[in-house]
């Protein structure tokens, strides 16, 4: 088996049962992680280190915030919930299932990671944010996060005025276009296949988004390795220093089937994710979801706000079931599921 290193200190699993497994450390995991703690909670996370805004330089849009390398975001939060006992266990989580209730009558889950290890807990959050599937087209996603991007919000700013192209994967990328036409003048949308019909055309016109139909065959590479354009099935070369490409994104969830996750599919094949009610709760009673497993287009400050209304949820929850063991115990009485 080949050896993970971990990309920062990993803590020990701790014995017995926690309150709370917090699956994903970013930053909906994390925020999580900081309401439960700071309520004297016992807290596990089990973070597989690979955040979706891994390879972008920085985060945008989070007052304050804004500007600030991910990983470092990251590092921070780590550092805070420490602070306050929570655990952080680098892994990757192969099983999560229900298990027997305590002798109290409390929900208990067992979580198990590819090295064997497993931990058991009373409640879940689920925060494994999502991937990102791009276009089947030569050179593109080595471009991910840079020459590549996916949010006007995101990287917008940082692409403004260069020549753009939108590199689209179905109806949500005509809106894609309208989005960043606002950041630069030299826009051309290319349709790779996807339908346009003339109304659409005539307001493409209207704001001069250039259109190539002609197929995308491959990305085509500066001598430097930046992206500089595209070639077309018919030989022709489109210069781009930047494309834009609205992905398909699928939430992770690989490892969870024991735990029966409810799921929600996006409109026009743009996603797939957990679905959830109020405050990430779910269909299966002691598990909640947060970020972007759930809420697929959440940026950095709306995932992290999910975190934290999830994870207070499930203080409050723990509270109410601390209270019916306690009395439950002094009437001599076994409470009920």
């Amino acid at each position: 088996m080949a050896v993970t290193t971990s990309p920062y200190a990993s803590d020990a699993l701790p014995g017995g049962t926690v309150d709370a497994v917090v699956i994903g450390g970013g930053t909906a995991g994390l925020n999580g992680v900081l309401m439960l703690t700071r309520s004297r909670r016992s807290v596990v996370v089990i973070d597989s280190g690979s955040p979706r805004n891994a390879p972008a330089e920085a985060m945008h849009g989070f007052i304050a915030l804004d500007g600030t390398p991910p990983l470092e975001i990251l590092r921070r939060g780590r550092e805070q919930v420490r602070q306050y006992g929570g655990r952080i266990v680098y892994g990757e989580v192969t099983s999560a299932e229900p298990a027997a209730p305590s002798t109290d009558g409390d929900l208990r889950f067992t979580i198990t990671l590819a090295d064997g290890l497993c931990v058991s807990a009373r409640r879940v959050l689920v925060a494994t944010g999502l991937k990102d599937v791009l276009p089947e087209v030569p050179g593109l996603a080595e471009h991910w996060g840079h020459g590549v991007v996916h949010c006007p919000y995101c990287h917008g700013w940082e692409v403004r005025d260069q020549p753009i192209g939108i590199l689209a994967t179905g109806p949500a990328s005509i809106g894609h276009a309208f989005l960043f036409r606002q950041l630069t003048e030299d826009l051309t949308y290319f349709s790779h296949g996807t339908h346009l019909d003339e109304a659409t055309r005539a307001r493409f016109a209207a704001r001069n988004i250039r259109i190539v139909d002609t197929p995308v065959r491959e990305v085509v590479n500066n001598e430097d390795g930046t992206l500089a354009g595209v070639r077309l099935t018919d030989g022709q070369v489109v210069a781009r220093r930047v494309f834009a490409v609205a992905t398909r994104m699928e939430a992770h969830a690989e490892g969870l089937d024991g735990l029966k996750l409810p799921m929600q599919d996006l409109p026009d094949n743009m996603g797939r994710g957990i679905a959830t009610g109020m405050a990430g709760t779910t269909e299966v009673p002691g598990v909640w979801a947060a970020g972007n497993a759930t809420d697929l287009a959440a940026q950095v400050g709306a995932s992290a706000a999910a975190g934290a209304l999830a994870g207070a949820h499930i203080n409050s929850v723990l509270a109410t079931a601390d209270t019916d063991a306690a009395l439950a115990a002094a009437q001599g009485e076994t409470p009920a599921l």
